[in-house]
């Protein structure tokens, strides 16, 4: 299996702008890439609250940081934020939190997991594989409108519904339980991509991000963030695809400007005042992290501060 590397680690913990006594939040915890440097950048006051929807992941984290007292791991998605922050922080003030988003290495490697079309495997792709349930089933009985808006909205298919009546075709036929038969499948309905891009990329895509319910998922976890943070606070946020990117930027801009319905008010009441202050411009990896990961390709860091 292949190691996770974090992606933008340096300048995503540089955004936090970390103090040496914080209380800090990984929301996407992974393998621990980042929770590493924000721990090897705290003293020994200092405390970070791990979250990751994946049970392997909360215990592979167990394993490598069996003997750190600092670390709070727990099981659960972030867009419960707003609950799992006051429960374990003990009152102390949230100074900043960063959400990778995204699948892993691991997740992406491990076939049994069903979220790659380079291996076969079920075809599962829960971040939380106790919870919910799997593509394979949710195929079964979606309707080929479901199928279609779902691969159109989350993957930016432009033959959405080819592939969707493709689908539909196939399990007729028999039940699509494997991600090479789902792969097949989509390579068939797609006569044309992108090059180096493999057929079933954007329907892969659209059907991990819709199964997981992840846009909506950001959009829960970044209002809590905005609650739990302490005035001052860092929200930093890496993500992968103009989807998500979206939805993060236009969090940033919603919070960072007045509503320009009062721009008429001389003064703003302090309940509609801006409650974020973006923090410099969209970082990029630079051309050696993306020569060593070629994940990164497409990260994008977003930074903002809570204000007082």
């Amino acid at each position: 299996m292949t190691e996770h590397i974090p992606v933008l680690a340096r300048e995503a913990v540089e955004a936090l702008a970390l103090e040496a006594d914080g209380y800090y939040v990984d929301a996407t915890f992974g393998r621990g890439g980042h929770t590493a440097l924000i721990l090897q950048a705290l003293g020994r006051e200092g405390r970070v609250l791990a979250i990751d929807r994946d049970p392997s992941a909360i215990a592979a984290g167990r394993a490598r940081f069996d003997a750190e007292s600092r670390l709070t791991l727990v099981h659960a998605a972030f867009a419960e934020l707003a609950a799992l922050v006051p429960a374990h922080s003990a009152g102390r003030a949230c100074r900043g939190i960063l959400f990778d988003l995204g699948v892993s290495s691991p997740q992406l490697d491990e076939a049994a997991r069903g979220f790659s079309f380079r291996a076969d495997g079920p075809l599962d792709m829960r971040m939380d594989p106790t919870r919910g349930q799997a593509v394979s089933a949710w195929l079964a009985r979606a309707s080929v409108e479901e199928i279609r808006e779902v691969i159109a909205t989350y993957g930016e298919e432009r033959f959405a519904r080819r592939v969707a009546q493709a689908i539909d075709a196939a399990r007729q036929r028999a039940p699509i339980e494997r991600t090479a038969t789902l792969a097949e499948i989509v390579a068939r309905a797609v006569r044309t991509r992108e090059p180096g891009k493999h057929p079933a990329t954007r329907t892969f895509q659209a059907l991990r991000m819709f199964i997981n319910d992840e846009p909506g998922q950001l959009e829960r976890g970044l209002a809590a963030a905005l609650e739990v943070l302490a005035p001052g606070g860092r929200l930093a946020v890496i993500s992968f695809h103009s989807l998500e990117d979206r939805v993060v930027k236009r969090f940033i801009e919603r919070h960072s400007r007045p509503d320009p319905a009062l721009a008429g008010l001389p003064a703003l009441p302090a309940h509609l005042a801006p409650r974020l202050r973006r923090i410099g411009r969209k970082i990029r990896p630079q051309e050696a992290e993306i020569e060593r990961n070629p994940r990164a390709r497409s990260a994008l860091l977003r930074v903002a501060e809570k204000i007082a």
